[in-house]
């Protein structure tokens, strides 16, 4: 099996879903690294982001793979997850659960609300996440599961031990919102209408997927300089009080090694630490702590975005507190404290963006700002301003 024909492959399945999926591109990418690693991750977001729709996608896309997914709830049963009773069997006495099409046979699988996982599913699904196996009712051997990896979906944060458990052992956590970005959610208005031409569908055999996470991906090296950085990370992060365990710092190095894979490199990068601002957060809140702390090390264009964007969400929060006042109040803000910020750090973003572009570096998070500088933008043209942005090509 040809190891760069796979990460060729899966790369251009990238760009195909990220040309479908708007302001997607950094998620897309994280979960084939994470399925790459053969890890598990968490889609965190509200209703309507597209989450399920995503990940059915990007999984149809590898060929002879068997999938599964679930909608869980509290009521959810175990068999229901990992096989139920065969009737036929149980009226001839016999106790024998039905493998086939569930969890148990399953080499990728969606679990969407995960959290939701009824207690009676609880150990199960731990034990087939964790260990690839399932007990099974009537109390034989246990089943090993051919799970490569688990795309999780929630709209919610868990609450209660239970759903905790589960959610410590979903390495990756990736958050989606809606669109920011006006011009990409007009695209999107324009998509639902009209027939759509038909888009290019590039795909991944099983067998190369396979070889890929068992024996492509571990050959990745890992330079004493990338384990220096590693150390360097934890450091700065347990001075702001962030721990992460040592589990999960151990796992992370699967996932810089499958993001090199992806890249087509023999060797893992500093770039490919950007993985890390999914891995070492527990609470929304803490991200943008830990993003900063690794671009500190990885991209410094990015990390001047972020600081744009400190000041793009002043400017927006200063217009929430001016709702209710006169045209002429909010025209004169506009004018005097909005206008040039605004443009200042659009332009400034279309040019991080060029140099970074240039010098092979991700452009993943000044893309997310730009994306909010536009909505900021948007938002004045429209409440401060009284034009009607959709009529208005907005620029940075």
């Amino acid at each position: 099996m040809d190891a760069q024909d796979t990460a060729a492959r899966l790369r251009a399945i990238g760009e195909e879903l990220s040309d479908r999926f708007y302001e997607r591109a950094d998620v897309i990418r994280t979960l084939m690294v994470t399925l790459l690693a053969g890890q598990h991750s968490l889609v965190l977001g509200p209703p309507g982001t597209a989450k399920s729709e995503l990940a059915r996608e990007l999984t149809g896309r590898i060929d002879g793979a068997a999938y599964w997914e679930i909608l869980l709830s509290k009521f959810t049963a175990p068999t229901r997850m990992f096989g139920p009773v065969d009737v036929a069997a149980l009226a001839r006495g016999e106790y024998r659960q039905v493998y086939e099409g569930r969890a148990t046979t399953a080499h990728i699988a969606f679990i969407d609300e995960i959290f939701k996982c009824s207690t009676a599913a609880l150990n199960e699904t731990l034990g087939f996440l964790n260990e690839r196996i399932y007990h099974p009712e009537s109390g034989g051997a246990p089943i090993r599961c051919p799970l490569i990896g688990a795309i999780t979906a929630s709209n919610e944060l868990p609450g209660g031990e239970d759903a905790a458990a589960i959610y410590d052992r979903l390495l990756v956590r990736i958050e989606v919102g809606y669109l920011a970005d006006p011009s990409n959610f007009a695209a999107l208005v324009r998509s639902a209408v009209g027939r759509q031409a038909p888009a290019a569908r590039t795909t991944v055999a099983l067998g190369a997927l396979q070889h890929a996470v068992t024996e492509a991906v571990p050959a990745v090296a890992l330079p004493d300089a990338i384990v220096d950085a590693v150390c360097t990370l934890r450091a700065a992060l347990r001075r702001k009080e962030l721990v992460a365990s040592d589990r999960r710092w151990r796992q992370a190095v699967g996932l810089l090694q499958a993001s090199a894979f992806l890249d087509g490199r023999p060797a893992v990068g500093e770039s490919d630490l950007s993985v890390l601002t999914h891995v070492l957060w527990d609470s929304p809140a803490e991200r943008p702590t830990v993003e900063r702390e690794v671009l500190h090390l990885v991209n410094p264009d990015a990390r001047e975005a972020l600081d744009l964007a400190d000041t793009i969400e002043e400017l927006e929060a200063q217009l929430d507190a001016m709702a209710g006042q006169s045209r002429e109040a909010l025209s004169e803000w506009v004018i005097k404290k909005a206008h040039g910020p605004l443009a200042t750090a659009g332009q400034r973003l279309e040019k991080l963006r060029a140099e970074a572009l240039s010098a092979g570096r991700s452009t993943a998070t000044i893309d997310r700002v730009t994306g909010r500088q536009r909505a900021v933008r948007a938002r004045v043209l429209t409440e401060a301003l009284g034009v009607d942005a959709g009529t208005v090509q907005v620029q940075p």
